[in-house]
């Protein structure tokens, strides 16, 4: 963006230390939109002061975070809201100016090499089993309980880079390629866990005629793509003391289920630093909010 007179008066007063001024200052530059953020990293890179430099990033992060705002807003009014394009707004949330075209690349490869081992003639378990044996030998996708000292762990673009994320994060990828492949698995609402279910394929056809429990033909974890019995599930919630309600059973919507990622995303950022973020996420949350 050319500088103006108002830009370069603006940028004179971003060290002001008056917080009022530093809070006018800002909203000012933040309105002029992304197009303004090559001047800033310009500023940054020709400031010696530690403390502008902080305020600089600031702005710049606030410029991008509005940015992924709007790009949440439109996948929730969205028709189709993909858990893909979800995830990879997420992951800007830390990497704004993330490349998408690998990622989708290698999650195309993903999805071929399923493909190439499915046919109609296989049972529910033996599908399952084709995910997960190319997801976790094949692909060696490791996975992880959730940990908030590991935000990396949260994001699709590292789980790509590295094979290794939490049950969010591989839940998210499992259920993105079953949904590519056509295989009914979805994600319930289990208490204290991630954990996705294969629903039975006349689920849409009789929904009445079964309960939420009866419809699950059984469930996956997707740290490790194990497949787990209705009866390891009542022992769970026996060993929780928690009564294993019809909700829990129920498929969570990608609303609910970005909700969920987000939440927990934000959770590591507790410190008194990186307070704004976990605002700024739980916001994101809020925002999906379903009417």
């Amino acid at each position: 963006m050319q500088e103006t007179r108002e830009i370069i008066a603006l940028f004179h007063l971003i060290d002001d230390p008056d917080q009022d001024v530093f809070d006018s200052v800002s909203n000012r530059i933040v309105s002029y939109g992304r197009g303004i953020i090559p001047n800033l990293e310009d500023l940054w890179e020709n400031t010696i002061s530690n403390d502008t430099q902080e305020r600089i990033e600031l702005l710049i992060h606030k410029l991008h975070y509005n940015d992924l705002t709007e790009d949440f807003n439109h996948w929730k009014s969205g028709s189709y809201k993909d858990l893909l394009t979800a995830s990879l707004l997420l992951a800007k949330f830390q990497y704004p100016d993330l490349i998408t075209t690998p990622i989708l690349q290698e999650i195309e490869k993903l999805r071929r090499n399923i493909w190439l081992e499915l046919n109609s003639y296989l049972t529910p378990l033996e599908q399952v089993h084709v995910v997960s044996s190319i997801l976790y030998n094949y692909y060696g996708l490791k996975g992880t309980e959730v940990a908030y000292q590991q935000p990396e762990e949260f994001l699709i673009n590292k789980l790509i880079e590295t094979k290794r994320g939490n049950s969010i994060t591989n839940g998210i990828l499992y259920l993105l390629l079953a949904e590519l492949l056509d295989i009914p698995v979805k994600a319930i609402n289990i208490p204290r866990q991630f954990v996705l279910a294969y629903i039975k394929p006349y689920y849409d056809e009789n929904p009445e005629k079964l309960s939420p429990m009866q419809r699950i033909e059984f469930f996956i974890d997707p740290t490790s793509g194990q497949v787990f019995s209705h009866k390891d599930v009542e022992n769970y919630f026996k060993r929780i003391s928690v009564p294993p309600v019809a909700s829990y059973f129920k498929p969570l919507s990608h609303n609910r289920i970005m909700q969920t990622a987000l939440e927990e995303f934000s959770k590591c950022f507790d410190d008194e630093r990186n307070a704004y973020k976990q605002k700024e996420l739980m916001d994101l949350s809020r925002l999906l909010n379903e009417e």
